[in-house]
């Protein structure tokens, strides 16, 4: 039988299954090999990407009033999660395996892409709503200096230096001290953001969350790959009261998708890559990545931790691309959320009706398909027109 071409924005298509998926996966793997630099350096570069232990720390400080305005944004369950170890070589095997034409994971029995179910599954963040999306500017310096009392970096720019977003939420010296244990790191970034952070409620406390929600949006949800953080969502966060109407959960999708669109040579993704972990550990459990931990435990992010592998990057890039080469087809886990306890987690309740769905994922300029039935097509399963919606 005909082999239809493939068409990454839907259509009707019929397959060869397995076989055509393993010659496109052939081809595509020759063309790629793993990048000869990779170091330890890596995971520590990643950690501080993040900033997630500083976020955790101001966080903690913020008076109760400011909680409450978070949780009622939706940003409660996502920022209490506690950090996970980057997995560096797993990150850049999975890059390596990118299929930028279909936005997915080319593996040889198919495709397979983290879709929304897993962001707010994984995260806790919401994926229904408005589009993260609107008008973007040359430069930023007008709403900064308005909302923020900062400055960006440079003429025509939408980044505000890190340092200085911190040191205005208290944070002036993030650097551990000698012989200073992670407890007493974070009990001392908390007290130093305690004294800073306007205690009542009116315009300092305002300017206190939006530079929070800054330091959350531009280094976990939509991080840079350098230690400027990105001010693009600023407009968004003007009005307080409509921040938790956007789907924040869908944004950081198709960051993270446009991330891995890059070059392979480039290491490391930006964006939030813990999802891409933890998406593995749930849905290829067979590599050994994850070690499960506090069962029961949502979002799920926290029933894991990284299984700590002290060989060197390189050789654990080439070890799991060559598990990845060599799982049986039975080993992959296409339903890993059977089960779950969904009453407790109202967030996966109010993204339901997305789940499932071929739809276009925003992020500002960024716009991307996910293709959530693209597998079915690559394995050769008959699938009818996919209708994309076109807003």
């Amino acid at each position: 039988m005909k082999r239809a071409p493939l068409d990454p924005m839907g259509g009707e298509a019929v397959y060869e299954g397995p076989k055509h998926a393993r010659a496109t996966f052939e081809a595509l793997m020759r063309i790629t090999d793993v990048p000869n630099h990779l170091s330890r350096s890596e995971e520590s570069e990643l950690r501080s990407r993040l900033g997630w232990a500083v976020i955790r720390a101001i966080y903690d400080a913020l008076p109760e009033f400011q909680i409450r305005r978070l949780e009622g944004m939706g940003f409660g369950p996502f920022l209490r999660l506690e950090e996970l170890t980057p997995d560096v070589a797993l990150i850049q095997a999975l890059k390596e395996r990118w299929d930028p034409e279909c936005h997915a994971f080319l593996f040889p029995w198919g495709h397979m892409v983290p879709t929304l179910e897993d962001v707010v599954r994984i995260t806790g963040l919401r994926v229904d709503g408005q589009a993260v999306t609107g008008t973007t500017y040359r430069s930023y310096q007008e709403p900064v200096e308005r909302l923020l009392d900062l400055e960006v970096r440079g003429e025509r720019s939408s980044l505000v230096g890190h340092t200085a977003l911190q040191a205005s939420l208290g944070v002036a010296n993030a650097r551990h001290r000698t012989g200073e244990g992670q407890a007493e790191y974070l009990a001392r970034l908390t007290e130093d953001a305690r004294v800073v952070l306007a205690e009542e409620e009116g315009e300092a406390a305002d300017r206190d969350l939006r530079r929070f929600l800054i330091l959350v949006i531009g280094k976990l949800i939509l991080g840079t790959r350098g230690d400027p953080v990105g001010c693009r969502c600023l407009p968004l966060l003007e009005d307080q009261s409509s921040v938790g109407n956007y789907a924040w959960g869908a944004a950081l999708l198709a960051h993270l998708f446009n991330s891995l669109g890059t070059s392979s040579r480039e290491t490391g993704v930006a964006g939030f890559f813990p999802l891409l972990q933890v998406w593995v550990y749930y849905h290829l459990p067979s590599l050994g990545r994850g070690v499960a931990r506090r069962r029961g435990a949502v979002p799920l992010l926290q029933c894991w931790r990284f299984c700590r592998d002290e060989r060197s990057l390189r050789r654990q890039v080439t070890l799991i691309q060559d598990s990845l080469d060599t799982i049986p087809f039975g080993h992959v886990q296409w339903t890993p959320y059977v089960g779950e306890n969904d009453a407790t987690q109202p967030w996966v309740e109010r993204g339901r009706p997305y789940f499932g769905r071929d739809i276009w994922l925003h992020c500002f300029n960024t716009v991307v398909p996910l293709h959530h039935r693209l597998v079915a097509r690559t394995l050769g399963l008959h699938q009818a027109a996919v209708e994309f919606p076109t807003r």
